[in-house]
């Protein structure tokens, strides 16, 4: 079956320049992890602060869980939003929700300031539901927003659905009823089963070229305070009471005043603390691995972007989510010269992994998986009868979940000299570029209120 082939890496480039470690260096921060989590968290303490960054990289930037996604930039946690008010409470999760929401501005603060010229686009975008246990959820989590002083979404609900009036009763004012026909016309879908959806601010873009962009601008603007070091497998962190030692390939040592783990949270680095009581070193377990799979095909470029998530009954490939669903990116496929097309993005089947060991970047691609995706494809999407696609890219990711499902920002309790901005927890690109946004204000000095981003779980 086909390689793990991602058309974000595809679209990188093949000749830029390399740097590997090869001598002790000195500096005041170090950053391990090259992706958007990384260069997002260096660009803000480049920035906001005179601080001097070396950022390391076990492999290239860009080709972890940053170059293996669909595209997809949305400001909502995977985790439902009535399940986190029920859990932190209503006020610390409405200002995480915020927090998530006025991270566009910081996504595009960096694309101005950087002078990028990558395609990203900002529309509406969809979630089409087929079932009420679906659209109540998104019911509960509008109630719960409400409360919480946030914009309620647009929820539309088919007026020929079955749903009875004391189904909807508690959720008064939180919904509308429309024709299935407009439903089903947002949804880009002649699949009659869907009967409601949401309506919220998405984007797409190609988070890996966004990364080796905003990486090239900062080591131009600074190359005085910051070095980027690839192919660099930090194997051991030595926290002391007031710097941190990372051991390096060739017996290299990098000191610094601060590291911070900006990674999926499943590498296998020991961490030892020298300057405290010892960390947890079952850290890692504590992050479940999930490999996302997704496929890309090229379509005639004559529709806009978008994304657009159908929930649907789960068929094999899904037995380990709690709730099934496709999701589905358009957007402009800019690495051509003579044609223009779009690329469309399939995920959904998924799995998780017990330990970093089981995943390999160069599985192959399961052909229960394409033809679980071409089904959908041929199925709800475009229906366009005995008409076979040509799947261009077929790739897989790993991506990190926390235990309560909320990303790690912040200082490691035991020992401040270790802090965090990791955990996809399924949509990683706002929460990551918030994370870098929150690392610097902490690096900076500044003393923040409390957050469920926190990371206090991290010694349990």
């Amino acid at each position: 079956m086909k390689i793990n082939n991602s058309p974000w890496i595809d679209q990188l480039r093949k000749d830029r320049p390399l740097k590997k470690l090869s001598k002790d260096e000195s500096t005041d921060v170090a950053i391990i992890g090259g992706g958007i989590a990384g260069i997002s968290t260096a660009f803000f303490i480049l920035k906001h602060t005179t601080k001097k960054i070396i950022l390391i990289e076990k492999s290239k930037l860009a080709y972890g869980a940053t170059g293996h996604n669909a595209g997809q930039v949305v400001s909502y946690f995977e985790k439902p939003f009535h399940v986190m008010a029920e859990e932190f409470g209503v006020q610390l999760a409405g200002e995480a929700q915020k927090s998530i929401e006025l991270s566009w501005e910081f996504l595009e603060e960096m694309y101005t300031e950087a002078g990028l010229t990558l395609n990203f686009s900002r529309f509406t975008g969809y979630d089409g539901f087929s079932t009420f246990e679906q659209v109540e959820e998104s019911l509960k989590n509008n109630l719960a927003r409400r409360e919480a002083g946030l914009l309620i979404h647009q929820i539309d609900i088919a007026k020929e659905s079955e749903f009875s009036t004391e189904m909807l009763s508690k959720y008064d004012g939180l919904y509308t009823l429309k024709e299935k026909k407009e439903i089903l016309l947002c949804l880009e879908t002649e699949d009659a089963s869907f009967i409601a959806m949401l309506s919220e601010p998405k984007g797409v873009m190609n988070s890996a070229l966004f990364t080796e962009e905003v990486s090239e601008y900062l080591l131009k603007i600074y190359p005085e305070r910051f070095t980027i070091y690839e192919h660099t497998l930090i194997s051991k962190v030595v926290l002391k009471e007031d710097h941190v030692l990372l051991a390096g390939p060739a017996n290299a040592v990098i000191t610094a005043e601060k590291v911070i783990l900006c990674t999926n949270g499943f590498e296998n680095i020991e961490i030892l603390n020298q300057g405290g009581l010892a960390i947890d070193t079952r850290f890692h377990h504590n992050v479940n691995g999930v490999v996302a799979r997704m496929t890309g095909y090229l379509e005639k470029k004559n529709k806009s972007p978008t994304a657009i998530s159908y929930y649907v009954d789960a068929p094999e490939g899904f037995a380990d989510m709690d709730q099934a669903y496709f999701y589905l990116t358009r957007r402009p496929f800019e690495h051509e010269s003579d044609e223009k097309h779009n690329l469309i993005c399939v995920g959904g089947p998924q799995h998780a992994i017990a330990d970093r060991e089981e995943y390999l970047f160069e599985f192959d691609y399961p052909e229960v998986v394409q033809k679980e995706v071409d089904d959908f494809v041929k199925t709800v999407y475009d229906p366009e009868p005995n008409t076979k696609i040509d799947y261009k890219f077929t790739w897989h990711g790993l991506m990190g979940y926390t235990p309560n499902g909320v990303r790690l920002i912040g200082e490691e309790p035991l020992n401040p000299v270790l802090l965090y901005n990791l955990g996809c927890n399924g949509v990683g690109i706002l929460p990551s570029i918030y994370g870098g946004s929150r690392i610097a204000r902490i690096i900076a000095g500044e003393k923040l209120a409390p957050s469920i981003f926190d990371p206090k779980s991290v010694s349990k």
